[in-house]
């Protein structure tokens, strides 16, 4: 019997990681992270369409530039204020800052910067302005479930790069 190829509503799991322009590793993922095959996925486009065909133990990169992957970074993004207007916990690099808009909406930011007495918070996610490369392996493709098709597939991811914890590759 062939192997299953990856195609629409097949189930799959693969294993990947992300390497950013410099060929530093920002995520490396070796549990099966599970989704649906085209059925809202949540993959960037690229990738989903590299992976049709693929059959369990295939392997694949995909270079992904800034505009297909996180994006540009936004200048409208980064503020400076000055340190004696931000509270203590976050004069720290790297903490986060939770801010909402006038509509309400809350974004995420994180101090990048802090000298001269003044500090500065990114909201700009932190693979935005980078080309990433994509190297996955194929663990498993079958058939979804009614279930799988009808709520998708929930798995968590590490946050720590950034990368979403929705349960989908982006």
């Amino acid at each position: 019997m062939a192997a299953e190829a990856i195609g629409f509503k097949k189930h799959v799991e693969v294993t990947y990681q992300i390497t950013d322009d410099t060929g530093e590793i920002v995520e490396r993922i070796d549990i099966p992270v599970k989704y649906v095959h085209g059925n809202n996925s949540g993959l960037f486009p690229k990738v989903e369409m590299a992976l049709e065909g693929c059959v369990a133990g295939d392997e694949i990169e995909v270079v992904l530039s800034q505009f297909e992957g996180f994006g540009p970074i936004d200048p409208n993004l980064s503020f400076t204020d000055d340190l004696n207007n931000v509270p203590e916990e976050f004069r720290a690099i790297g903490a986060e800052v939770e801010m909402q808009n006038d509509n309400g909406e809350a974004k995420k930011f994180i101090v990048s910067k802090i000298e001269n007495g003044q500090l500065t918070v990114d909201g700009n996610h932190p693979l935005a302005g980078k080309s990433i490369t994509f190297n996955l392996t194929v663990a498993s493709v079958r058939d979804a479930t009614d279930g799988e098709l009808k709520h998708g597939v929930t798995q968590s991811f590490s946050a720590e790069s950034g990368i979403p914890t929705s349960g989908q590759i982006h």
